[in-house]
């Protein structure tokens, strides 16, 4: 029986009950901590560049690259929840990031106005509309000053097609605990999920569906976005121990530059 979606679920999911489920990814600091290590690597960030953390959720990133000496940073997330949490944690460490409730396809702000633009935590591929990931990486284009630099990433989509469980299950703590069936279809991985507490039973049922990448199909969206000397690294493997962690591990950067 195949799982159906609410197309519209992106808008919901991303709450509280989230940042307990993924928090092995989401909340960890030391993965991070390599991840920006990793960003800093693949693409030449200055301290005075304004940085864009377009669907930057409760802005994780934003939050290491201030720490890091990178104090330009905005921040656009669709979900209210996940920004009043950045606002709270910038707030606390008293880091005075651009906090912006948005929509990635259409955010606003004024063109070429900032000089990176990073997507991350596998936030393309969420909207069922067809044409959402290039109007997203469009606008990405737009808002970035003449040889800005973007980095996406992503899931490896050739991995997960071979990987990928049909269940999987993982507890999160004495008393959570996190089940998932899952599906692919075509190029979307469609998933349903519950959240059960040992102590007062059912938390969450929810469904969700990603489209996947292979690294060819994402060097193509880039480049027909209007990106340039667009490359793919395709083995980062996120955690370094075993496990199933969907769609946070093995996971593909790309960068581009507007010309």
């Amino acid at each position: 029986m195949s799982i159906s979606v609410d197309p519209e679920w992106w808008k919901k999911i991303f709450d509280e009950i989230y940042l307990i489920t993924d928090a092995r990814s989401v909340c960890n600091a030391d993965l991070t901590r390599r991840e920006v290590d990793l960003i800093l690597e693949m693409i030449p960030v200055q301290p005075h560049h304004r940085i864009l953390d377009l669907c930057g959720g409760h802005g994780r990133h934003s939050l290491e690259l201030c720490s890091r000496g990178f104090p330009n940073c905005s921040l656009l997330d669709y979900s209210k929840y996940l920004i009043a949490h950045a606002r709270s944690n910038a707030e606390r460490m008293r880091y005075r990031i651009e906090l912006i409730e948005g929509d990635a396809r259409d955010t606003g702000l004024p063109a070429e106005s900032f000089d990176v633009v990073l997507i991350l935590g596998n936030s393309l591929g969420y909207i069922a509309e067809a044409e959402a990931d290039e109007k997203i990486l469009l606008e990405a284009q737009r808002v970035l000053r003449k040889n800005g630099r973007i980095l996406v990433d992503v899931t490896d989509g050739s991995t997960v097609k071979k990987s990928l469980t049909p269940t999987a299950w993982h507890e999160v703590d004495e008393d959570k605990v996190v089940c998932r069936q899952r599906e692919f279809i075509k190029q979307r991985v469609n998933a349903r999920e519950l959240v059960l507490s040992k102590k007062e039973g059912l938390i969450r049922d929810s469904t969700y569906s990603i489209r996947v990448f292979k690294p060819r199909e994402l060097a193509e969206l880039m480049g027909k976005a209007g990106f340039r000397e667009v490359q793919v690294q395709s083995d980062f493997r996120a955690h370094q121990t075993g496990g199933d962690y969907g769609f946070m591990n093995c996971r593909m950067l790309a960068v581009g530059r507007k010309s």
